[in-house]
C-alpha cells in the first residue's frame, strides 16, 4: 500500500464551513482549509487537461465549503460558496491533500507571488 491508498473513516464539514475534517483508517487526518481545497480543485478549470494548462487561482482567502457530496464510494464533490462545484476529490487526491498540505500550500503561495495574484479577492 502506497502512502495515498486509505480509507476515509471521516470526513465532516466544519459549522462555519472554513475547513472540513477528514480521518484515515490508519490514523492520519488533517483540517484541510476551504481555501486550500479551492484552489487545489481537481477540476479541468483549475488543473486543466495538461500541465501547463493549470491555473493559479488567487482571491479565494474568503471562500467556504456550502456543501460535501458523495460521488459512489471513490470520491466527494465539494460545493463552495463562489459556485465551484466541479472537482471530485477521490479518496485519493484528499489523502495526497492531507499528507502533503504544507509542501503544496507553500508552492501555491509561491506561484501567487510569482504571477503577481493575490489570496484577498
Amino acid at each position: 500500500m502506497d502512502k495515498y491508498e486509505a480509507w476515509p473513516t471521516e470526513i465532516r464539514l466544519r459549522k462555519d464551513g472554513r475547513s472540513i475534517l477528514i480521518q484515515f483508517e490508519d490514523g492520519v487526518s488533517a483540517d484541510l482549509p476551504a481555501e486550500f481545497l479551492r484552489v487545489l480543485s481537481p477540476s479541468a478549470e483549475v488543473q486543466g487537461h495538461s500541465p501547463e494548462q493549470r491555473q493559479t487561482v488567487g482571491g479565494k482567502i474568503n471562500v467556504s465549503v456550502s456543501a460535501i457530496e458523495p460521488v459512489g464510494n471513490y470520491a466527494v464533490r465539494l460545493v463552495f460558496s463562489d459556485g465551484h462545484d466541479t472537482g471530485l476529490y477521490s479518496w485519493r487526491y484528499l489523502r495526497k491533500l492531507c499528507v502533503e498540505q504544507i509542501g503544496l500550500w507553500a508552492e501555491y503561495c509561491a506561484e501567487l507571488e510569482v504571477k503577481g495574484l493575490r489570496r484577498e479577492e
